[in-house]
């Protein structure tokens, strides 16, 4: 009778230390996951700030492009005013497209193309699209992971019943609009 408590008492700390690892590995994805969301949110942060710096210098050679410059200005106050990981997405398609219309326009002027706060600007916007674009393959991986972590068997069962819930990828939801913003000349 000992024996048979002692197997019943190994079997219930061994299942009670499999849930432990189980949900500290969830809580550890999660951690990471919102992290990495984080580590996106400062470069879009970054974007945003250089926009308006932007957009005033095309505007002192391009004054009579104003209908462009609302739309920036709206792109980059609906990406910056987007809740959810898709709505912030397509937001961030909206404004990649309307930076692409700005920089069209800019070559059209080589008087600006010449301007060094121009060049600056137009370096700093590539180098943060470049860290935009592996904060979000960081993100997307970590979403991946803790996704796979709560739907295999028999993760799934403890995830759903402690309220683990699936993460978004952060994409880009246009087709058309794979390619990144170009901002060389």
């Amino acid at each position: 009778m000992n024996i048979v408590l002692w197997i019943l008492f190994g079997i219930i700390a061994a299942i009670i230390l499999w849930l432990i690892a189980v949900y500290n590995g969830l809580i550890r994805l999660r951690n990471q996951t919102d992290e990495a969301w984080a580590d996106i949110d400062v470069q879009l942060k970054r974007r945003y700030d250089l926009i308006p710096n932007l957009v005033e210098t095309v505007k002192g050679y391009a004054t009579h492009e104003r209908e462009l410059f609302e739309k920036v200005t709206q792109a980059r106050a609906a990406a910056m005013g987007a809740q959810s990981v898709q709505d912030k997405g397509q937001a961030e398609n909206m404004l990649a497209g309307t930076l692409k219309s700005l920089f069209a326009v800019a070559e059209n002027y080589p008087q600006l193309k010449a301007n060094e706060n121009f060049a600056k600007l137009q370096d700093e916007l590539s180098d943060t699209e470049n860290k935009i674009q592996a904060a979000r393959r960081f993100y997307n991986g970590n979403v991946r992971d803790f996704n796979t972590k709560i739907q295999v068997f028999p993760n799934n069962m403890i995830a759903s019943s402690l309220g683990f819930k699936k993460y978004e990828f952060f994409e880009i939801a246009e087709e058309g609009q794979r390619e990144p913003v170009k901002v060389s000349f």
